[in-house]
C-alpha cells in the first residue's frame, strides 16, 4: 500500500460521490453535481490536509451504469477456470469491453485497484435492486476493503433501514451514515474511524485526519460566535448625534442603514469563513428598526424605560447628576439598586461621561439602536450559525435558517458586555470614532460566551 492512504469513492450513477467529496473537501466548486446521470466521466483525484499536510487521497470515480451487463461479461471472461476476484478484473480490463461498453466501470475498477479501500456511496433515497448487489459483488472482486457510505439520510422517505439489512446479507456490516448535504457534526469523525478499522496500517494517519478536522470545525465555529459578538457590540456601541431637527429624518435612516450594512457584513463573513459562495446567504429581510430617542437621560421616563424604577423626581435627578446615563444601555437595575450603587461610590463620575452630558446640555440628541433590536440580530446571528453548521457543501439551495428557538435573548437582562458598550461609542466599528481597546476585546470575548448555537448531532 502507498505511505498516503488512497481511497477510490465509487458507486451508481448519480449516488452522491461528488456530492460527497464537495462536503469532506469544503468545496462547494468540486467536480459537477447535476441530476444528469454519469455526470463525471472522469477520475478526479483531491487531497486532505491535516495541520497543512496533505495525508488522505481520494479519487472521484464515473457511476457504475451496467453491472448487471458486466457481471455477464464477468462469466464469459472466467470460462472454464476458476480466477480468484482480482485477476478476473485484470481480465476485463484488458478486454476490449473495457474500452468501449464498460468504459466507465473499467475507469472505476482500475483505480479501485489503484487504491488501499473503496467507499461505496450509497443514495439511501433508492429502493434497494439487484443490480446495485452485482456492483458490491464486482467490486468486492478489486480484493480491496469497501465502507458503504449511505448519502442522503437526513431526507425524508429515505431507506437507510433497507439497505442495511441488504448489506449485513451481504457481509458488509461496517456501514456509515453520512448526509453530503445535511452532515452530523460528528459525520466525518465516524466516517474516518470506520475506515480507520478497514486499513489498519493506516490507522494513525486517519485519526490525526479526524483531530485536525475537528479541531478546526471548532475553531470555525468559535471564530462565527465571535463575529456574532462583534456585530452585537458594534451596533449596541452606536450612537449617532443630531444637531438639527430638521435632519432626523435622515439621521434615522442613516443609522438603519449602517445597522443594516452590518448585518449583511456578518452574513458574508459567515458565509466565507464556513466556505459558502456569498449568493447562498439566506433571503431573510431584517424587519423595520425601530431608533430610540434619548430625549432626556436625566427623567424618571427615560429611567422606567431602560428598567429602572424610581420613585421620585428627585431620586432620578441624583442619580442623572452622578453620571447615571449609562442605564440608557438597557440595564435592569431596581430603584434600590440604583440609589445603593450611588451611595457605595460605584458609579463612574461625571467626568467620565462629560462629553456625552455636555452634548446634552447643549441640546443634542443622540439616536441608538433599540435593546429589541440588538436582540433580533443575536437571534438571527445564531440561526445564521446553526443553519451553516448543520450545512454540507452539496447543498445547492439558498441557506435555510433554522425555526427560533426560545433563547435567553427573547427575555430578560442583556448581557453586561453590552450594557458596557452603550457607554462607549468608541466601541462601534461603525461608528464616526471608533477606538479599539482592550476593554472592547474582552467585551466581545464575553459576548461571545452568551452566543448559544445548537450543534447537530449523530444520525445514528
Amino acid at each position: 500500500m502507498s505511505e498516503m492512504p488512497r481511497l477510490a469513492v465509487v458507486g451508481h450513477t448519480n449516488a452522491g460521490k461528488t456530492s460527497l467529496l464537495r462536503t469532506l473537501t469544503r468545496d462547494a466548486g468540486f467536480g459537477e453535481v447535476s441530476e444528469r446521470p454519469a455526470t463525471t466521466r472522469h477520475v478526479e483525484a483531491v487531497e486532505l490536509m491535516a495541520d497543512g499536510e496533505a495525508v488522505l487521497q481520494l479519487f472521484d470515480t464515473p457511476g457504475m451504469e451496467d453491472a448487471l451487463g458486466l457481471a455477464d461479461l464477468f462469466d464469459e471472461l472466467a470460462g472454464d477456470g476458476k480466477p480468484d476476484g482480482p485477476e478476473l478484473v485484470e481480465r476485463f480490463l484488458a478486454s476490449p469491453q473495457a474500452q468501449g461498453r464498460f468504459e466507465q466501470e473499467a475507469k472505476v475498477l482500475r483505480q479501485m485497484r489503484a487504491s488501499d479501500a473503496g467507499l461505496y456511496v450509497i443514495d439511501a433515497r433508492d429502493p434497494v435492486l439487484a443490480k446495485f448487489r452485482e456492483e458490491l459483488a464486482i467490486l468486492a472482486r478489486c480484493a480491496r476493503p469497501l465502507l458503504p457510505v449511505l448519502n442522503f439520510v437526513a431526507t425524508p422517505g429515505h431507506r437507510e433501514l433497507e439497505w442495511r439489512e441488504m448489506l449485513a446479507r451481504l457481509g458488509l456490516h461496517a456501514v456509515v451514515a453520512f448526509d453530503s448535504v445535511a452532515p452530523a457534526i460528528d459525520g466525518e469523525r465516524r466516517l474516518f474511524t470506520a475506515l480507520g478499522t478497514l486499513i489498519e496500517a493506516h490507522r494513525q494517519t486517519l485519526t490525526r485526519l479526524t483531530e485536525s478536522r475537528a479541531a478546526e470545525a471548532l475553531a470555525r465555529f468559535e471564530a462565527g460566535r465571535r463575529m456574532i459578538a462583534e456585530l452585537l457590540v458594534d451596533v449596541a456601541a452606536l450612537r449617532i448625534t443630531l444637531t438639527d431637527e430638521a435632519l432626523a429624518r435622515a439621521t434615522l435612516d442613516q443609522l438603519r442603514a449602517q445597522v443594516r450594512a452590518r448585518e449583511r457584513s456578518l452574513v458574508l463573513s459567515l458565509l466565507e469563513l464556513y466556505g459558502f459562495d456569498r449568493d447562498q446567504g439566506p433571503d431573510e429581510a431584517l424587519p423595520e428598526l425601530a431608533g430610540r430617542w434619548d430625549d432626556d437621560l436625566f427623567s424618571a421616563e427615560a429611567l422606567r424605560d431602560a428598567g429602572l424604577r424610581v420613585g421620585t423626581g428627585a431620586a432620578a435627578g441624583a442619580a442623572a447628576g452622578m453620571g447615571i446615563d449609562l442605564v440608557t444601555g438597557g440595564l435592569t437595575l431596581g430603584a434600590a439598586a440604583a440609589l445603593g450603587a450611588i451611595a457605595g461610590g460605584l458609579w463612574q463620575t461625571v467626568s467620565h461621561y462629560g462629553e456625552r452630558l455636555g452634548g446634552k446640555l447643549r441640546g443634542f440628541r443622540q439616536l441608538t439602536v433599540d435593546d429589541a433590536i440588538v436582540r433580533l440580530l443575536a437571534l438571527r446571528g445564531q440561526r445564521l450559525l446553526e443553519a451553516l453548521e448543520r450545512r454540507g457543501h452539496a447543498a445547492i439551495e439558498r441557506v435555510r435558517l433554522p425555526p427560533a428557538d426560545e433563547s435567553s435573548w427573547r427575555e430578560g437582562s442583556l448581557p453586561a458586555a453590552l450594557a458596557e458598550a452603550r457607554i462607549h461609542p468608541g466601541w462601534s466599528a461603525i461608528g464616526s470614532r471608533f477606538e479599539p481597546d482592550a476593554e472592547r476585546s474582552a467585551a466581545i470575548a464575553e459576548l461571545s460566551d452568551a452566543v448559544h448555537v445548537a450543534r447537530p448531532t449523530t444520525m445514528e
